[in-house]
């Protein structure tokens, strides 16, 4: 018997869902707000739920993330009476199990919820396998457990795998910890760099090349492809590899074979494939500078890694994660954090992602020497000078926005917090930063509750982004 929950506002279907499962003979529970339903999900230990897209108090959309979070996570189904081409896109690369129009029928649902229960229980046998090895790779945030989901699929499959993102996200530790949870780790893990290569270099060094075959081969040199046989061969921006060299590796991914440069033999070669690039390789499709069908080959499986200013909650673990390693690096004792330190960190929104902020870091624990505690002071130079213009632009709101503001009610805006400029009067002077953290507080407040908790209309009245208003909501522990 399995536990299905049903996240609805709409209290018929619930009441029909309800009395199809219990004639499936399985448990049911229901719920009419996401807010609801979230709280019986993390509390139930349900198998599938059924999620609407528009509830109440928000999109079941955004809330995947928080459910694909819960330990031993449910198949989530989506249910909703809107056809959005969209919104199916964003639900399948969330990891739910089918996305359903209503009306469907008995039939339909049954069978979709047979194959979920089905595919959940074999899902949960694998759970005895072994742990993954993740100590290289960091993040709280559900945005980047969804991935870790994703590397454990990847990890136990031999298919050939796609890892897209900015630069400086992580991709080429993602494809590492793939390959050392394999089967394959007690090979190599073999890296080219497509980017840093010539259409002659690439050549010789995927597939090797005989001595005389063209000027400077002075020797016989073994192709990575042939050294990785048996592990990981990982091409590392593989959208920069020449159009006129794709074809020829498309037969050597569908094949397993090649030719060495200047020979007449082929060779074999069974290594797995990881390729990662920060280019969009459809949109060069479309141009005509990338192959579809190589496209297809090294995309059978794909792995999307958020930039760092997605998912700030990971800011603070990766600094404690990397501060810890180079402490140990450079033979000094562990360092304490103060509390302007990380409050930095979480001002900044990270171009670079992970690799600018480790490179931030690095300097910051050189700077700190001996001391014990690492302090925004000790942050470079450049770094605290952009930190600091960013917050004054932030602070300063442009006559053209003032009436944007001011439509955010009827009433004056002075109205807005009016209690902390009365109180201000009755009691001794807070320092300005607290007063404007106060007043900071209030209007966030305020926002939240004039837009009624929709995202998109506040992010249009406050001029946010979305990752600095998550950032406020962590600071002043308020919630959507």
């Amino acid at each position: 018997m399995a536990r299905i929950l049903i996240i609805d506002d709409d209290h018929e279907i619930c009441e029909t869902m309800e009395s199809l499962i219990t004639r499936l003979s399985h448990e049911c529970a229901a719920a009419h707000t996401l807010d609801q339903g979230l709280r019986l999900a993390r509390g139930g230990e349900f198998d599938v739920i059924f999620l609407d897209v528009r509830l109440p108090d928000g999109n079941g959309l955004d809330v995947l993330p928080q459910i694909m979070d819960i330990p031993n996570p449910p198949e989530v189904i989506i249910l909703t009476g809107r056809g959005d081409p969209d919104g199916a896109e964003l639900a399948i690369r969330g990891g739910v199990w089918d996305y359903l129009l209503k009306p469907s029928s008995v039939r339909e649902i049954s069978l979709t919820l047979g194959r979920a229960l089905k595919y959940h229980d074999e899902k949960a046998g694998r759970g005895g396998e072994g742990a993954l090895d993740l100590s290289g790779v960091v993040g709280d945030s559900p945005s980047i457990k969804a991935r870790f989901n994703l590397l454990a699929q990847a990890a136990r499959s031999d298919s050939n795998v796609l890892i897209t993102g900015q630069t400086g996200t992580g991709k080429e530790l993602f494809a590492a910890t793939i390959h050392q949870n394999s089967k394959r780790k007690s090979s190599d893990f073999v890296v080219v760099d497509c980017a840093g290569l010539t259409e002659t270099l690439l050549e010789s060094t995927l597939y090797g090349h005989r001595k005389g075959s063209f000027t400077g081969a002075q020797a016989d040199r073994i192709g990575l492809i042939k050294t990785a046989d048996g592990g990981t061969l990982f091409l590392d921006e593989v959208g920069e590899m020449p159009l006129s060299m794709q074809k020829a590796f498309l037969r050597v991914l569908q094949e397993r074979t090649f030719r060495p440069v200047g020979d007449t033999r082929e060779q074999t070669s069974d290594f797995r494939l990881i390729a990662a690039t920060n280019r969009d390789l459809d949109d060069m499709v479309a141009k005509g500078e990338f192959r579809k069908d190589l496209l297809y080959r090294l995309k059978t499986m794909h792995i999307h890694l958020p930039p760092l200013v997605e998912r700030p909650e990971d800011i603070r673990s990766l600094s404690v994660f990397r501060v810890r390693r180079l402490c140990k690096q450079y033979g000094m004792s562990p360092k304490n954090f103060g509390s302007d330190f990380h409050a930095a960190l979480m001002s900044y929104d990270w171009p670079g992602n992970v690799r600018e902020l480790f490179n931030v870091l690095e300097r910051a624990v050189v700077a700190s020497e001996d001391e014990k505690t690492l302090y925004a002071m000790h942050l470079p130079r450049e770094f605290r000078i952009q930190l600091a213009k960013a917050q004054i632009a932030r602070l300063t709101t442009p006559e053209s926005d003032q009436g944007d503001l001011d439509k955010l009610d009827n009433e004056p805006a002075g109205r807005i917090g009016q209690d902390i400029f009365e109180d201000i009067f009755e009691k001794e002077l807070p320092t300005l930063r607290d007063f404007k953290s106060m007043a900071e507080k209030v209007y966030l407040t305020e926002l939240i509750r004039q837009c009624g908790g929709d995202l998109p209309r506040i992010l249009e009245a406050s001029k946010l982004s979305r990752s600095h208003f998550y950032s406020l909501l962590k600071k002043y522990g308020l919630s959507l």
